[in-house]
């Protein structure tokens, strides 16, 4: 009967510390994917900013208008010369983004990044202003200037680097996610795709 009771005590005891150890082992897992996952949605708010480039641009151009009347034989003039200044920023806000957190399969996927915002504000200065009584400069012409200034500009932007310079930072940016993703071993997904390095990021 002794045999048999250590048989019994030993048996039970196997069980108690397998139960136990298996519970520590599990409850680690379960603390440390949750304690990732928390740190890498930290990250990703750490960067939710708007990640900004600027430019400047200055143009001059000439407005000219004619009313005329008798078939042209009576015109009344208006003309100025019109000196630009512009401040140009183009920003991604990332507070936007929308991202999954799948903690079971350790992945971060990334839904969509919003679009850039461009914002143009022109410092616009008048000079030389020739105009007749009969046809003076009104709140419509400066409005039309502006409007022509700032379309004139967004043509300007589209060819120019600054597009491609904001896309590089935001880039830069997106890449502390990627890195303390990998650091607790974790994936980046965008677009379906794994992410494994900045060049990876097809905008």
């Amino acid at each position: 009967m002794t045999t048999l009771y250590k048989k019994l005590f030993y048996g039970l005891l196997f069980l108690i510390l397998f139960f136990f150890a298996f519970k520590y082992f599990t409850n680690d897992k379960e603390s440390t994917t949750e304690y990732n996952s928390n740190l890498i949605q930290e990250q990703i708010k750490s960067v939710g900013k708007l990640i900004v480039t600027e430019g400047h641009y200055s143009q001059v151009l000439t407005f000219k208008d004619q009313d005329k009347y008798f078939g042209g034989w009576i015109s009344f003039d208006k003309k100025a010369l019109v000196v630009v200044n512009s401040d140009v920023t183009v920003a991604y806000d990332l507070r936007q983004m929308k991202y999954e957190v799948d903690e079971k399969n350790e992945i971060i996927r990334i839904v969509s990044i919003p679009k850039e915002e461009i914002k143009i504000s022109p410092d616009i200065q008048y000079y030389d202003i020739e105009q007749s009584k009969f046809n003076e400069f009104t709140g419509a012409d400066f409005n039309a200037i502006t409007k022509k200034v700032k379309a004139d500009l967004a043509k300007k932007i589209e060819k120019s680097s600054l597009k491609t310079n904001a896309q590089n930072r935001l880039i830069s940016e997106l890449s502390k996610i990627l890195l303390v993703t990998h650091s607790v071993g974790w994936k980046v997904e965008f677009k379906g795709q794994e992410i494994t390095s900045e060049k990876d990021f097809k905008l």
